[in-house]
């Protein structure tokens, strides 16, 4: 399950539904899609919010160092600039920077699934998916044979794709992989004969609609049966890779789930990611692609609850040893390896996360990486470690979180830093972490001139009375603190996301319709440590839910907040924990817009669901407390519910249930449909209709 981007498209054709007790009335007339208009705040809003963007000159540059160290170019207030070190000034150039960061441009296949086509190293050939099988061919296309004939929708087996499940939660983009020299393909069978399918009905707005068919396995229900075999290029002999070690497919067998598949730099073994179903033990295997053989080269294990599916594993130029990231002692941190499973040294041993490698120097034997070590767990810091974990340096300020840019001599960095009420700033330093030189710092002048608040980050107690919970709240710019506001809370809350971050911002434009907009964390935020997540294994919708109902708590003590009138909206993860937020805190919350929501952890994939909940049959109370439909009779505030009818990922089946389930109830609540749209959310215009009208116009106050 990931955070939702979308699109302007993705607004158009909204179906707007009004559902009262258990009837359904008919569609609002195309006039009241413009009551927003009418409304407290729109015309601050109008006046305001197209302000917010360029309202501060960003002094964070992206800068892209020159191969030799001797420059970097970056982009600044509309212009572009080379930088040199020696001279320690900065020129204005023509073209140069690039403004994306260095990110380029991303482009992949459809979302949960693969590449249908793989070119061979040297490119002289392709293999490609087609029918559930895989073939062979030169690039031209010529001398075409298939590699697999088993693959049909009869018997449900495919090779050279993956099951959906595993490209949406297990980030397969690719089912074919070439080794370097291009004398073996490795490629997936899955056989999904077990697994229940999910009808999907799409092209609704259409004379005629069709059928999605998907082997989607829900939580608890049979996986399917994942396999890999190699083909050698110059025999034309497949094998079968023997990733469970000989042992049946079962649950607890290492090797249920088998990803983040690749080669060895000397392409000599087949590297695999494998789990278990639980997801609390990860191996890290070698196969031989001659007999099938796999070895385990670095196994970690979290009994409490989950293990981190995807750790950092980058080799250094010998091919042989690699830096791993493990959260084996509670916190993130970096171990040297070799390929036999040598632990070679202990790299980092901090109570604090570690959070991406920056540079590895091998020369100099030292690695550079970036580490929660600042003053707050939201502010990164650079540092620099011997590969035997001695002489560990902190190069930058733990008052302000960081990115930075090193250059490719190592001799220097580009630092941005910023916190979230002080603006980004530039600036170069030596690799001693002495500043060289100023680069660009925020202009906050028009920021000031329109009277555009700065975020407050602010602290309170989780639900268990002990743990300090951060959050961010966010105040319109006409902000008059003799004055009570409504409250919007802006929420996510899935394991590993944060509300509060140390990035400077210019606030939520929202604010502008008279309300607070507030982001608050649970004890599901990343960065604080594994003990710190277990709090939420095999309680979702529970324990992070009662601490977005604390940050309200907290708030509601100030004097300009009105407690009687909060809102909280999401979408995904987000739209579940606003319809639990809303049906479990009924006196903390008055509305909810939920959007695309998880309603009940049943309906979800086993990969995402599992990993966090195990299955139904050994947590039935888990299910039961995390489900909407279990509190359906506490409804006393206003809920909006959205979803899209093409989502094939929360399927429209989970808003249905909790829309059968407020029916049987006799509850009023609203509903909004995007008619073939996928997993989508709410247009932000009828959102803040429907907030107005319940929270300004006509508020809930005593329900």
């Amino acid at each position: 399950m990931h955070q939702i981007y979308r699109s302007g498209s993705q607004w158009a054709a909204l179906l707007v539904v009004s559902l009262i007790g258990i009837q359904s009335v008919g569609i609002q007339s195309a006039a009241a899609q413009d009551r927003l208009k009418t409304m407290p705040g729109y015309d601050q809003y109008e006046k305001m919010a197209g302000e917010y963007r360029g309202a501060f000159v960003n002094g964070g540059v992206n800068a892209t160092w020159a191969d030799d160290s001797g420059s970097f170019e970056y982009a600044f207030n509309g212009k572009n600039y080379r930088f040199d070190v020696k001279k320690k000034a900065a020129v204005e150039i023509e073209g140069g920077a690039d403004n994306t960061g260095g990110r380029g441009r991303f482009g992949g296949p459809e979302r949960g699934r693969q590449f249908d086509s793989a070119d061979s190293p040297d490119g002289s050939m392709k293999a490609f998916y087609r029918d559930r099988n895989v073939f062979l061919s030169k690039a031209d296309g010529s001398d075409e044979k298939a590699l697999t004939t088993d693959g049909s929708e009869a018997n449900r087996i495919k090779n050279g794709t993956a099951s959906w499940v595993y490209g949406e939660e297990l980030g397969q983009s690719t089912a074919m992989w070439w080794s370097p020299s291009g004398a073996y393909l490795a490629y997936y069978r899955f056989d999904e004969s077990g697994v229940p399918d999910y009808f999907l009905q799409l092209d609704q707005t259409k004379l005629q609609s069709t059928i999605d068919v998907e082997a989607y396995p829900k939580a608890g229900v049979s996986n399917p049966v994942v396999e890999l075999f190699v083909y050698d290029v110059a025999t034309g002999k497949t094998t079968s890779v023997d990733i469970r070690d000989g042992k049946a497919f079962t649950d607890d067998v290492v090797g249920h789930y088998v990803y983040n598949v690749g080669w060895t730099p000397d392409g000599k073994e087949l590297l695999v990611n494998r789990t278990n179903r639980w997801q609390n033990i990860l191996e890290i295997a070698a196969c031989s692609p001659a007999s099938g053989s796999c070895r385990v080269v670095v196994r970690d294990e979290w009994p409490a609850s989950w293990v981190d599916n995807r750790p950092t594993m980058q080799f250094l130029e010998d091919g042989n040893r690699f830096i791993w990231s493990s959260e084996r002692t509670g916190w993130e941190n970096y171990y040297l390896y070799d390929m036999t499973g040598k632990l070679l040294s202990t790299i980092t041993q901090h109570q604090f996360e570690v959070g991406g490698i920056v540079r590895v120097d091998e020369k100099a034997k030292t690695l550079w990486y970036m580490a929660r070590s600042g003053d707050n767990h939201m502010k990164m810091q650079l540092h620099r470690i011997g590969f035997d974990g001695n002489k560990d340096v902190r190069l930058t300020d733990p008052s302000l979180n960081h990115t930075v840019r090193v250059s490719p001599d190592g001799k220097y960095f580009v630092d941005v830093a910023q916190t979230h009420n002080r603006a980004p700033f530039t600036t170069l330093f030596d690799a001693k972490g002495k500043k060289v030189a100023d680069v660009a710092q925020s202009d906050l002048t028009k920021f000031n001139e329109l009277g555009l608040q700065n975020v407050e980050l602010f602290t309170y107690k989780a639900a268990d009375g002990v743990t300090e919970l951060h959050g961010m709240l966010n105040k319109p710019s006409n902000f008059d603190p003799s004055k009570s506001y409504p409250l919007l809370i802006s929420v996510y809350a899935g394991p590993k996301t944060n509300g509060a971050r140390e990035n400077f911002s210019t606030g939520n434009p929202m604010t502008e319709y008279g309300f607070l907009v507030a982001s608050l964390d649970s004890r599901s935020a990343a960065g604080r440590g594994k003990q710190f997540l277990d709090a939420i294994y095999q309680k979702l919708g529970v324990v992070e839910i009662d601490d977005q109902a604390e940050g309200v708590k907290e708030l509601a003590k100030r004097s300009y907040v009105d407690s009687s009138r909060v809102g909280i909206y999401g979408t995904s993860y987000g739209g579940y924990a606003s319809a639990l937020a809303l049906l479990r805190h009924p006196d903390v919350f008055q509305a909810a817009s939920a959007a695309s929501a998880v309603t009940d952890w049943r309906h979800y994939d086993t990969i995402y669901t599992e990993r966090y909940m195990r299955t139904p049959q050994v947590n039935t109370k888990g299910y039961d407390e995390g489900s909407a439909m279990n509190y359906v009779d506490n409804l006393k505030g206003r809920l909006m519910i959205y979803y899209g009818t093409a989502d094939n990922n929360v399927h429209p089946s989970q808003s249905m249930e909790l829309i059968a389930a407020l029916q049987a109830a006799g509850k009023s609540f609203d509903v909004q449909v995007g008619p073939d749209r996928g997993h989508s959310g709410i247009n932000p215009q009828r959102m803040m209709e429907f907030f107005i009208a319940n929270l300004v116009i006509h508020p809930m106050a005593g329900h």
